[in-house]
């Protein structure tokens, strides 16, 4: 009896920490965006949960500046530039991709303080829910 229950509870215990750790890490009291568990892609559209990140040393081995208008994405190429959009307040600007992450399930791009600023949230709501889609290099003037 025990060996059968046993797996059940190693199997429980394993996605309590894992949902512990995800709500220590994403969710602050104020936070009223759920963690999206898929990042959904349509054409060059991708929309998801943006993070602020802050402080370290960036993949392309650029200084960090928390003051940039820069973001760290998974997979798109260091130094385009992608249109972020608040889809809460509908602001708009314009990044450019210098590091990578973000590391936590459920997000699709991380910004800086400036950059989440910009766009109208910042620590006190930590996430926000955002689409994003490449720019062009000629229409952002680089």
């Amino acid at each position: 009896m025990s060996v059968s229950i046993l797996p059940l509870f190693a199997k429980s215990a394993t996605i309590g920490a894992a949902a512990l750790q995800l709500a220590c890490t994403c969710a602050t009291p104020s936070t009223k965006v759920a963690a999206v568990e898929t990042v959904k892609v349509s054409g060059q559209a991708q929309h998801g949960v943006a993070s602020i990140y802050t402080d370290r040393r960036t993949a392309s081995g650029e200084r960090f500046h928390s003051g940039a208008m820069a973001a760290a994405h998974r997979s798109l190429p260091l130094g385009s530039r992608v249109k972020v959009t608040h889809l809460g307040t509908n602001k708009s600007i314009v990044v450019r991709i210098n590091d990578r992450g973000p590391y936590i399930r459920g997000r699709i791009i991380d910004l800086t303080p400036a950059a989440a600023a910009k766009l109208g949230f910042g620590y006190r709501q930590g996430l926000a829910k955002v689409k994003i889609e490449r720019v062009a290099p000629e229409a952002t003037g680089g």
